[in-house]
């Protein structure tokens, strides 16, 4: 890997400026073993938050989204003198689940090279192991593990597990989905204030890890204080407040109430610790956050999963490197290919273990002219891989052969690889919009098939190369008409006073044109993900388009459902080993809090 590719923010995962590989180590010194066997005095509240370097930036627990290697792309992207500064949670894991059944413990949290085992481990038995990915206390603390539950015992029991590899264990009170519904917990718990009380005091009183949660608000502030104290009564260490109900989801998601959560803030005690979660599409957006609501940590989940820089301040202007990019309004972001680069190098030295392929510095319209990309081929290492199963490197850069008649492969568990796919439709969403060869390998790439990857890789670097030369030859006016082809943006936000009154017709609709606005950036950019406005919006006269574009609007709308292959989210069924019991369990895309 070239150093040419170094951002200028590298940290323990990126690319590393002096050496052009990744800094950091997996290897466990005596200081880390003799660290864990030490029993630690159990901390609270802001005594806790302090402890773990008083992070303001928090990525959210996503399903099956914001596993081991996603979450270090996404600290990579901090100084290296501010790497607590960003406090990261697991994707939310079911408790009864995890705690009975081995397949499935191993197959969402790998804190050591063996599967966890039962009883659960201790501080001083797992210092006996080689630590691994999840919680390493080397590369991914700070660290919280999420459960969903509605038994105490069976939390705690769960909790046991992960207590040794994490600084606090989180309880979600906030998923809003059917399956919570179904199975009695995240917010469909609101109504029973008593058993949230027992489950958070379980822990609490028994952990050896701090106990924290995240929750939904309530129809009103008053209702909402009063869960959010019974919370911090509990034992709650930290709370996160999500400033939407739980009927606001889909299509009825709406924008979160800042003003609440600032309300909240001003009537409950400072030592309190509390973080903010909804509206976050950029960093400007945590900072005022942050200033509007008073918490101590802003959480973002789909924003991050569009820009996994977004807690990361821009480099200055003339410092932004290969990674960066600036145009001439001054505007600019990650260049998507960087991003994808980084994100590969992170699954080649923390989870294969093997060294990746060589490639070229990417492309700068200062260098000499060169279309040469050389072919990825396997290392020595890669081939070993290869054989043992890991790595798919019969694809080359067709996509994914057929299988043979009789040929049976076994599709790879490790979450890490099955992410893979809906994080990169998430981070290539303006791209393969507009490259649909791109999206259709992407779309047939098999998890686990990292040279299938990699070869969309190439095609990401060869479109990102083809945009930014058309932008410099061409002074930047083919970004210009591309805007002006935009029907989004041009869309005509009107103030309309209903029934000769003052007050004015869905004004968030006019605030939506402007995100649109301010968010767009040209398509080789990681960018944030706007949602279209519905179709109510020029129903009741907020918006006002032409037939035509109307017309063009609505199925530009189909289209795009059509060609979106980002996955919606769907329920898998899993059977507990200790109980028989069959339980349904959110899969990536749903969103859980």
């Amino acid at each position: 890997m070239s150093s040419a590719n170094a951002a200028p923010m590298a940290t323990l995962t990126a690319p590393s400026a002096a050496n052009g590989t990744l800094t950091g180590s997996l290897e466990q010194g005596a200081d880390i073993r003799n660290s864990m066997a030490e029993p630690k005095r159990k901390l609270h509240g802001r005594e806790f938050y302090n402890s773990i370097g008083s992070p303001k930036f928090i990525l959210a627990p996503m399903v099956d989204q914001s596993e081991f290697a996603w979450r270090m792309l996404s600290r990579s992207f901090m100084p290296r003198d501010s790497s607590k500064d960003l406090l990261a949670y697991t994707p939310m894991l079911h408790a009864r689940l995890f705690s009975d059944t081995p397949k499935f413990r191993h197959n969402h949290f790998q804190p050591l090279r063996e599967p966890l085992s039962s009883p659960p481990p201790t501080a001083s038995s797992s210092s006996q192991s080689g630590l691994y990915l999840d919680g390493n206390p080397t590369i991914d603390r700070p660290l919280f593990v999420q459960f969903c539950a509605n038994d105490p015992d069976e939390l705690l029991n769960a909790a046991k597990y992960v207590a040794p590899f994490c600084d606090a264990v989180d309880l979600n009170l906030g998923c809003p989905q059917g399956i919570a519904r179904k199975g009695k917990y995240g917010a469909f718990l609101q109504e029973d204030q008593q058993l949230i009380y027992d489950l958070i005091n379980k822990l609490h009183k028994e952990l050896d890890v701090p106990v924290t949660a995240k929750l939904r608000i309530l129809e009103t502030r008053e209702k909402t204080l009063e869960y959010a104290k019974n919370v911090i009564s509990a034992g709650a260490s930290i709370i996160t407040i999500h400033g939407r109900t739980r009927e606001m989801k889909g299509h009825k998601t709406g924008l979160a109430d800042w003003k609440m959560i600032k309300w909240l803030r001003e009537q409950i005690p400072k030592e309190v610790v509390m973080f903010a979660n909804g509206n976050i599409l950029g960093r400007e957006d945590i900072d005022h956050c942050l200033g509007e609501t008073g918490v101590d940590g802003v959480m973002s989940a789909e924003g991050n999963l569009y820009d996994p820089a977004i807690f990361a301040t821009p480099p200055p202007i003339g410092q932004e490197g290969r990674e960066y990019w600036r145009g001439r309004d001054g505007k600019g972001g990650y260049r998507m290919d960087a991003v994808f680069r980084r994100y590969m190098d992170i699954l080649y030295r923390y989870v294969l273990e093997v060294p990746g392929p060589e490639r070229k510095p990417l492309y700068l319209p200062s260098d000499p002219e060169s279309d040469i990309i050389p072919k990825v081929e396997p290392g020595p290492k890669q081939e070993n891989e290869r054989k043992r199963g890991v790595l798919d490197v019969d694809s080359g850069d067709a996509p994914p052969k057929k299988k043979q008649k009789g040929e049976k492969k076994e599709k790879t568990q490790n979450p890490n690889f099955l992410a893979m796919q809906p994080h990169l439709f998430h981070l290539l969403r303006a791209l393969v919009s507009k490259h649909h060869n791109v999206r259709d390998a992407l779309a047939k790439c098999r998890s686990g098939d990292i040279v299938a990857f990699e070869n969309v890789l190439q095609m990401v670097e060869v479109a990102c190369k083809e945009g930014i030369k058309e932008y410099e030859a061409t002074d930047g006016k083919s970004w210009e008409e591309e805007l002006a082809r935009d029907i989004r943006i041009n869309a005509v936000p009107q103030s309309e006073t209903k029934n000769g009154s003052d007050e004015i017709v869905d004004e968030r609709y006019e605030s939506s044109v402007e995100t649109v606005k301010a968010c767009k950036r040209p398509w080789w950019i990681v960018q944030p993900y706007v949602r279209p406005l519905p179709k109510e919006a020029y129903a009741n006269g907020a918006l006002t388009l032409g037939k035509k574009d109307k017309r063009k609007l609505e199925m530009e709308e189909k289209k795009e459902k059509k060609d979106s292959v980002i996955p919606k989210g769907h329920v898998e069924i899993e059977t507990s080993a200790g109980k028989g019991e069959k339980v349904e369990v959110a899969k990536e895309g749903l969103v859980c809090g």
